[in-house]
């Protein structure tokens, strides 16, 4: 029996997780923003498809960043909700190396305007910590990335975040209790099981994988803990997602498809990195 694309199941699950929330947790997401977030984002996911010349326009892509927005990204101004899922879905086009988008688009949009407005927030608390929740969205973001290979990452990351929490717990002297409540979190899960562990945008090597977990753990850590300001985790890995690229040369690996879910034949390390809009490799998968 043909295998389903991983993509089918990331979109199901992040809209089952969006109806949760828009019906029982009462996120401040209203259904216009909804709109106006799947609109941009799908346009400019043709606009741009078509530009490069791609047969596959990509739709999938464009649902999950959308889904992803609207999940994590809370703004007053529907203008903003426009830019972010046109920054998402642009920067898949405009920056790559070596055939690859170099930053998580939800990642990468998120960041830059929580870097360049205060109109836009992120609310980690939004998801609460009932324990049956959590294991929800557990078993399905273990589901998907099981399904896109990228489960590695995924538990990488949680491992290193849950041992430098009790880590900071047992050198403080602070009762467990601390620790394992900051790890019920839904949007912590949300981050590990569908951010992370992006198969177009991590490492090609499961060496490489737990490498970038484990900095971009320590990253969070740091802002969180050193810097105390929130959103660590989405800080972190738009600023170790650039070195992706070096970790694939150190560590080459075979490169991700969506299209055959299998890898492809790895790339010559002498192949020079390419900064250009991918509308110069016409014919280049996107997502």
């Amino acid at each position: 029996m043909k295998q389903l694309d991983p993509r089918a199941y990331q979109i199901t699950v992040l809209a089952a997780l969006l109806g949760v929330g828009l019906t029982q947790l009462r996120f401040e997401v209203t259904l216009v923003q909804v709109a106006v977030t799947f609109a941009a984002a799908l346009a400019t996911q043709v606009t741009g498809a078509r530009l490069a010349g791609l047969r596959d326009i990509g739709l999938s892509s464009a649902l999950i960043s959308s889904l992803s927005l609207c999940l994590l990204l809370r703004t007053s101004a529907l203008p903003f909700a426009v830019v972010a899922a046109v920054i998402a879905i642009g920067s898949k086009f405009v920056v790559r190396v070596r055939g690859k988008h170099v930053f998580n688009p939800t990642n990468l949009a998120i960041v830059l305007l929580l870097t360049t407005t205060t109109q836009v927030w992120v609310s980690p608390g939004q998801w609460g910590s009932p324990t049956f929740f959590t294991f929800f969205v557990a078993c399905l973001g273990t589901v998907v990335v099981t399904r896109a290979a990228r489960a590695d990452v995924t538990f990488a990351y949680l491992a290193a975040h849950a041992g430098l929490l009790f880590a900071r717990a047992f050198w403080l002297g602070d009762p467990l209790t601390i620790p394992f409540h900051r790890l019920e979190n839904g949007a912590l899960l949300l981050f590990a099981f569908f951010m992370i562990s992006d198969p177009k945008t991590t490492p090609d090597s499961r060496a490489g994988r737990v490498i970038f977990a484990c900095l971009v753990a320590l990253g969070a850590y740091y802002v969180q803990n050193m810097l105390f300001r929130t959103n660590g985790p989405l800080w972190a890995l738009a600023v170790f997602s650039p070195l992706v690229p070096f970790i694939d040369r150190v560590l080459p690996g075979p490169r991700y498809t969506w299209s055959q879910r299998r890898p492809l034949p790895e790339v010559s390390t002498n192949e020079t990195l390419d900064l250009a809009p991918v509308g110069a490799r016409r014919g280049a998968l996107v997502h």
